[in-house]
């Protein structure tokens, strides 16, 4: 097992990890958790090099993507960099890329109720406004869980907060800061339930965030800048 612990806040910076084969020739990854060997419970870093494919499979509890570079591709379509795909149980396919990719990739994490297939283009999704420039793209919420695109203007702080039910960050682009550190791009955060922290960006910064549905709207509504 690696970072299954979840009342351990885990940090790690992607790009200072070596990349790993994964069973497929071509497609090379960098796990951040994982339940398994190769099953259960993972969040990882995944990249196809050009013409890279997997054989046709199952995704018991679910698999969420978001295309980071490149052209991700199934029997669905083609996706490109800056997509959002959630893949339900019971859908199964064969994933490739003729160019190349990288992806963000959590597997075995649905809810057992939640079948929702969805596939969004954040380059041309609605962002919703929060107090001052703050902006919110909310890409799926189902019981417990939602998640998020925030846009951090340079210079937003956040009120100091807790995280009920944990919170998980992967910075897209910028520099995200807290009393704990600086996380540049490719860095993955997961903080535990109940723990707290007071952010703030220096940069213009991107990041995906999962959490509770409420903190979704504290963002949005009552989050003063």
């Amino acid at each position: 097992m690696l970072n299954m612990d979840f009342s351990q806040r885990v940090v790690i910076n992607t790009h200072e990890m070596e990349w790993q084969n994964s069973p497929a020739v071509g497609v090379l990854r960098k796990r951040l958790a994982r339940e398994e060997a190769e099953r259960g419970h993972a969040t990882s870093i995944v990249k196809y090099e050009a013409g890279a494919k997997f054989n046709s499979h199952p995704h018991p509890l679910g698999e969420e993507i978001l295309v980071l570079d490149g052209v991700f591709s199934d029997e669905t379509g083609d996706y490109p960099a800056g997509t959002y795909l959630r893949n339900p149980e019971g859908f199964e396919h064969a994933p490739f890329s003729i160019e190349g990719c990288t992806l963000l990739v959590k597997l075995h994490q649905f809810q057992s109720t939640d079948s929702q297939q969805v596939a969004i283009d954040t380059h041309s999704a609605k962002w919703l406004p929060g107090h001052g420039q703050l902006k919110v793209m909310p890409l799926h919420q189902h019981g417990t869980e939602s998640t998020a695109l925030v846009m951090w203007p340079a210079g937003t702080h956040f009120q100091p907060h807790r995280h009920f039910g944990g919170e998980e960050i992967y910075v897209i682009s910028g520099e995200f800061i807290d009393e704990f550190g600086r996380y540049p791009a490719g860095t993955w955060i997961r903080s535990p339930h109940l723990s707290q922290h007071n952010p703030y960006v220096e940069q213009d910064t991107l990041i995906l965030v999962k959490v509770e549905p409420f903190v979704i709207e504290l963002i949005v509504l009552k989050y003063d800048m």
